[in-house]
């Protein structure tokens, strides 16, 4: 099996991962958003749009 991240050999102690950095690299993937399933429905999209500007609307 091979690491997910950088496809070296997987080490059991990270397992699936190689190592630490490439499980915190995974992480930090699902942590940002990076992993998300794409929509086509439209009524997501406005509901995303009008999210994303109440909360550029707040103070910081």
């Amino acid at each position: 099996m091979s690491c997910p991240i950088c496809a070296d050999k997987t080490d059991a102690r990270y397992k699936p991962f190689c190592s630490r950095r490439c499980a915190d690299v995974d992480l930090a993937k699902w942590l940002g958003g990076g992993y998300a399933i794409p929509s086509n429905d439209p009524e997501d999209a406005d509901q995303l749009l009008e999210e994303l500007e109440n909360h550029a609307q707040k103070p910081h």
